[in-house]
C-alpha cells in the first residue's frame, strides 16, 4: 500500500487556492512564494490579515518572513530532520489526531519509532533551528485543524526529495490536516500548465492520467484506443538523457517548450550529450539556447495564439482562446505533432485541441465530466467523473482511493554537496520576482530586465569582507562542475557560509555549477539546491 506522497503522484495542490484565506495556520517550506507564486502569496497575506498564523521554513530570508509568526532557518538539506522534529513534538504534547490516525492510516507505530530520536534538542543540533522555534512551530501546526502545508522546488529538487515529501505527508497525516476544507498538502507547481503536461502523460512511466505503462490492463486500454501495440517498459527520466546520448543508447531527442541546456544540472555535460545525438528537434516560440544545438527547429505558437486548455496548480482545467495570429511559419503545437505523426505513418484520430481533450476524458475518468462547454466561463477542478459532478475542490473527502494512507519513515541523511576547504560555501538557486524560469520570454522585455538587473550572487556581508570584496564587485563562482562570473550583492537574506544565485541568466548559468552525479532514486531528480562552491574576487582586467 502506497504512502500518501505516492498516492497523489501528480504533485498538485490537494486543496484550492480559494481555501488559503480560510487557513488558520499556513506552513510554507521550500517555497519562495512571494517571488515565485505571487498570486498565491497575496492570498496568504490576506489570510494573515484575517488572523492566520504563518510558519516559514527556509535557509534564506524570504519576503514571506515579514508575515511569519515564526521563521525556521534550517541549514540547507536538513528539511527531514526539521519535519521529523516537529512531528516528535506534536506526538509528545498530544497534539496529534488520534481518531483520524486510527480510522484512516496505517503503519503509524513503525513510523512513530522512526521519529523518537528527533527531539527538539536533536533537531536544533541537526538543523541549526533553536529548539524553542521547533516547539513553537509544532504547537502552531499541531494545534490547528485548519492547517495547510505549501511547498515548492526547495523541497523536491534534492537527492532525497521524495523522502522530503514523505516527511511532509507524515505531518499532515499525524494531525489529520488532509481531506477537509482549509487543510492539505499543497505542491506549488513551478511553471504554467506543467500540471496539465503531467496530467496528459508527459512523464516517462505513465500514460495520461498517471496510469502506469507496466500494468497490462492499462496498456491494453490505450492500445485499443490508439490502435497500436505499446511498450510496457517505462521510459527514461529527463535527467538521464544526456548520459544515455553519450553512451549511444539515446540517438535522438525531441524537446518541446523546455531549455535543458540551461535547466539541467551540470549543463556542460548536457551540452556534450546533445552534441552527441544523431538528431535533435526543438519546438519552441523562440530560439532558445537548446534550439541552437538543434538539427531541426519547429517554430510554435504561444498561449495567446492558440486554442486549448491549461490545468493549473489547483487542478483547475481552464480554457485558452486564440487572440492573435501566430507570426511567420509558427504553428500550434498540436498541429505540428499530428502532422509529424501523419508523415511518419500514423494518422491520429483527433487533431483539434477539443478533440484531444475529449479523448483524454474518455481514457481518464478524472476528466470525463469536463467539456469545453462546461468551462466556457469558469474552470472546473478534477477529478470530475460525470457531467453533473461539480468538480473537486479538495481531495480525499471520502477517504483515500487505496484505502488507508501509510505513514512512511523518512530517514535523515546528510545531503550530497558538503563543503570542504576547496569549496567552502553551499549554493542555493531559485527565482527572483522580475524574471521567469530560464528567461526565454521575460528576458526579452526591457522593463523587466531593467528591474531585475544583471546576473548576481547573494552573499552575507561577513563572507564578502573575508573574501576581500565589496558589494557590486565581480566574483568568480566555481564548483567541481564549472564556473561563472557575476556581480556580488551584499545581503543578510543568506546566512554566513551560504550563497544564492537566481536561475534566469544564460550568461551566468547557475546550472554550470550544479551536479548530476547523485539523483533521487525514485524521482530521478538531481540535487539542484545544494552545491559546494568557492567564491573569488575578479580583479579589473581579468
Amino acid at each position: 500500500m502506497a504512502s500518501l506522497a505516492t498516492i497523489f503522484g501528480s504533485g498538485a495542490m490537494t486543496n484550492s487556492i480559494r481555501e488559503i484565506e480560510g487557513n488558520e495556520v499556513i506552513f510554507i517550506i521550500g517555497s519562495n512564494t512571494k517571488e515565485a507564486h505571487p498570486v498565491i502569496a497575496n492570498a496568504m497575506i490576506r489570510a494573515h490579515r484575517k488572523g492566520a498564523k504563518i510558519i516559514v521554513a527556509d535557509p534564506r530570508k524570504l519576503a514571506m518572513c515579514r508575515f511569519a509568526e515564526t521563521w525556521l532557518r534550517q541549514r540547507p538539506g536538513t528539511d527531514i530532520a526539521l519535519l521529523n522534529s516537529i512531528s516528535h513534538v506534536i506526538l509528545k504534547e498530544g497534539l496529534h489526531n488520534a481518531e483520524f490516525i486510527e480510522a484512516q492510516t496505517r503503519q503509524f507505530d513503525d513510523w512513530k519509532k522512526s521519529v523518537e530520536e528527533f527531539t527538539p534538542e536533536a533537531g536544533e543540533k541537526l538543523t541549526g533551528v533553536p529548539k524553542e522555534k521547533i516547539i513553537q512551530a509544532a504547537r502552531l501546526y499541531g494545534g490547528s485543524r485548519k492547517a495547510a502545508i505549501y511547498y515548492g522546488m526547495g523541497i523536491t529538487q534534492h537527492v532525497n526529495g521524495t523522502a522530503n515529501v514523505n516527511a511532509i505527508a507524515n505531518l499532515a497525516l499525524l494531525t489529520g490536516n488532509i481531506g477537509r476544507e482549509f487543510t492539505g498538502i499543497n505542491a506549488l507547481r513551478g511553471q504554467n500548465n506543467v500540471q496539465g503536461a503531467c496530467d496528459a502523460g508527459c512523464l516517462p512511466n505513465v500514460f495520461p492520467g498517471y496510469q502506469r505503462v507496466d500494468i497490462p490492463e492499462i496498456q491494453e486500454k490505450f492500445e485499443a484506443a490508439w490502435g497500436r501495440s505499446l511498450s510496457a517498459r517505462p521510459g527514461i527520466a529527463a535527467s538521464e538523457i544526456a548520459q544515455k546520448a553519450l553512451d549511444g543508447s539515446v540517438r535522438a531527442a525531441y524537446v518541446m517548450g523546455e531549455n535543458p541546456v540551461l535547466g539541467d544540472a551540470n549543463v556542460s555535460h548536457t551540452k556534450k550529450g546533445f552534441e552527441a545525438l544523431e538528431l535533435l528537434i526543438v519546438q519552441d516560440i523562440f530560439l532558445t539556447e537548446t534550439g541552437k544545438f538543434a538539427d531541426v527547429v519547429f517554430p510554435s505558437s504561444c498561449f495567446a495564439e492558440k486554442n486549448g486548455t491549461f490545468i493549473n496548480t489547483e487542478r483547475r482545467v481552464q480554457r485558452v482562446r486564440k487572440a492573435l495570429a501566430a507570426p511567420g511559419m509558427a504553428r500550434e503545437d498540436s498541429w505540428v505533432i499530428t502532422e509529424l505523426s501523419r508523415r511518419m505513418g500514423y494518422e491520429m484520430s483527433c487533431s483539434s485541441p477539443e478533440g484531444i481533450f475529449e479523448e483524454l476524458g474518455s481514457l481518464w475518468s478524472a476528466l470525463e465530466g469536463i467539456s469545453y462547454t462546461r468551462i466556457e466561463s469558469r474552470g472546473v477542478q478534477w477529478p470530475c467523473p460525470t457531467k453533473n459532478h461539480p468538480g473537486t475542490e479538495h481531495l480525499y473527502k471520502g477517504g483515500f482511493p487505496r484505502g488507508r494512507a501509510a505513514f512512511t519513515p523518512a530517514p535523515f541523511e546528510r545531503s550530497a554537496g558538503s563543503t570542504d576547504a576547496a569549496y567552502p560555501f553551499i549554493l542555493n538557486s531559485g527565482r527572483n520576482l522580475f524574471q521567469y524560469h530560464f528567461g526565454s520570454m521575460t528576458r526579452r522585455v526591457p522593463l523587466l530586465e531593467s528591474h531585475a538587473g544583471e546576473a548576481y550572487i547573494e552573499m552575507h556581508p561577513d563572507d564578502i569582507a573575508r573574501a576581500g570584496m565589496q558589494d557590486c564587485d565581480r566574483a568568480k563562482v566555481s564548483s567541481a562542475q564549472g564556473s561563472v562570473v557575476l556581480r556580488v550583492r551584499s545581503t543578510d537574506r543568506v546566512s554566513p557560509g551560504t550563497v544564492f544565485i537566481p536561475m534566469h541568466y544564460a550568461e551566468a548559468a547557475v546550472n554550470m555549477l550544479t551536479s548530476d552525479t547523485s539523483i533521487d532514486s525514485f524521482s530521478k531528480t538531481p540535487g539542484f539546491k545544494i552545491t559546494a562552491v568557492r567564491v573569488q574576487p575578479v580583479r579589473e582586467g581579468e
